[in-house]
């Protein structure tokens, strides 16, 4: 089997973007290549087409390989709902929500069930390209892991480690993780790379021969900041934090930042345009009085949520958006918020409970514990362009606003609902954004024109350039030569 594991010194040291950029760099070259990842903890995710659920990052990694996405190439996904809990996702399936205790104590049952999955991936392939999570110097959550060490050594998969020099203390972070790694560990990383440099390379020639005098490991080259990584799905939602609103365009859209914010990937699209000056808004921080449209974004704990934009004050501003005649839209459980009532009887996302929604839609939602998780296709109610989207969601919507439909679904599926005026609107589809007849046709409800490019073709030249970029960087050849594969 040939593979070969990026693991990092730490969370966003740019490994997704990393291992999208192989994969699409050694499809490039003719070979059948799969993304894996054994475990990942997102509230970002993807729907396969078979209804199952798998971290964002996989899903790009999958269109890097040109491929389609599968629950094998993240069989274990862990979604939070709170600071200690998350629901856990085997397969594409949910299977309960944990705390973090006990999750940890039985995540190594999980093992045999995350390699046969990578064995399946690998039986179809040329080159499974493995992605690691957060770092495995983190040693304090080494037994039992399925993630990072235990996975490759189980697996037998050769590992590179990543370290961001954008952060500084990269030396530190590559030398430390040497040294607080077990011998059978360190023997797994066969060397090492350097991310998101920028200046002169031979700036930083003798740190990185320091490293490799302090480790013994081999080093594989540096690599540039990647400038077309933004227009790349983010999966944490650290990048929110550094989200900058844009200056230039004609309309205004803000999202607030909900406490538990998913999917907040639908926006990417929007902020490529240049017709539009959009933002997050972050807690503490006022709705702007000038917004031309709000989004209330999907969040994997809608009640509680719904609570926090309520402690932000949130609620106050929208209703004075609406009354000064702005638009609103709801996205998954932003659109249960905007409804008169949600009710969790059963406890599905965290203690049974209810509450008062803003009451901009005549509509009311019941969260019951069986998900909806299925692709989703169709038309927009208003001039009728294209949208190609997915819903993942757990609640039923009812009520007399769904007579007037937000969406007409392909499948018959939840159709949405909009206001009397028109002006509030709100649906399950996440992805509305992306396909261009329908972006434009939003925005152009808002009186701006769209650059009407489809996402996924932004996304694909986005991975060609970091491809070309790694291409020129890298020692690729001894890279494939460590995965097992020969000469390319």
């Amino acid at each position: 089997m040939a593979a070969l594991m990026i693991q990092g010194c730490g969370s966003n040291v740019g490994k997704s973007v990393l291992t999208a950029g192989l994969c699409r760099l050694f499809a490039n070259r003719g070979l059948t290549v799969r993304p894996f990842k054994p475990q990942n903890m997102s509230n970002n995710a993807a729907v396969t087409a078979d209804g199952g659920e798998i971290g964002r990052a996989q899903a790009l990694q999958a269109l890097a390989c040109r491929v389609a996405p599968s629950v094998h190439m993240n069989p274990v996904l862990l979604k939070p709902q709170s600071d200690t809990g998350a629901q856990v996702v085997v397969r594409g399936r949910s299977v309960g929500t944990l705390r973090a205790g006990p999750y940890q104590a039985r995540k190594g049952e999980l093992l045999e069930t995350v390699l046969e999955s990578y064995r399946t991936l690998a039986a179809e392939s040329d080159l499974v390209m493995v992605e690691g999570a957060g770092s495995p110097a983190e040693i304090n959550l080494r037994a039992g892991d399925i993630a990072n060490m235990g996975f490759a050594r189980a697996a037998e998969v050769p590992v590179v480690l990543v370290g961001d020099i954008d952060r500084g203390h990269v030396i530190a972070a590559l030398v430390g993780a040497h040294a607080v790694l077990e011998a059978g560990d360190a023997a797994m990383v066969r060397g090492f790379l350097i991310n998101k440099f920028r200046g002169d390379p031979a700036l930083f020639d003798d740190g990185r021969a320091e490293i490799v005098r302090r480790t013994g490991w081999r080093d594989y080259g540096m690599v540039p900041w990647l400038a077309a990584a933004r227009s790349l799905p983010a999966e944490d939602a650290v990048v929110l934090d550094a989200a900058r609103s844009r200056t230039t365009g004609k309309v205004r859209i803000v999202v607030p930042m909900l406490s538990r914010i998913a999917n907040f990937d639908d926006f990417d699209a929007l902020r490529a345009e240049p017709a539009v000056d959009f933002a997050f808004v972050p807690p503490g921080t006022a709705l702007p009085g000038d917004a031309d449209l709000v989004i209330i974004p999907g969040t994997k704990a809608t009640l509680a949520d719904l609570a926090f934009l309520r402690a932000q004050g949130w609620d106050v501003d929208i209703a004075a958006h609406v009354r000064r005649g702005g638009r609103v839209l709801g996205v998954c459980g932003g659109y249960q918020m905007l409804g008169r009532l949600l009710r969790d009887p059963a406890g599905v996302e965290g203690a049974p409970g209810e509450a008062a929604g803003l009451g901009l839609l005549d509509v009311e939602t019941v969260l019951e514990a069986d998900k909806v998780v299925r692709p989703a296709a169709g038309r927009l109610v208003g001039g009728g362009a294209p949208f190609e989207g997915y819903e993942i969601h757990v609640g039923r919507t009812s009520g007399p606003g769904l007579t007037r439909p937000f969406l007409i679904r392909e499948d018959g599926g939840d159709c949405g609902a909009v206001s009397a005026d028109g002006r509030v609107e709100g649906g399950y589809v996440h992805g509305l954004f992306d396909k261009a007849e329908a972006r434009a046709a939003l925005l152009g409800q808002l009186g701006a024109v769209s650059e009407a490019v489809d996402q996924a073709a932004r996304i694909d030249a986005a991975l060609d350039a970091v491809a070309s970029l790694l291409e020129r960087h890298l020692d690729i050849l001894d890279l494939a030569a460590l995965a097992g594969l020969r000469a390319q």
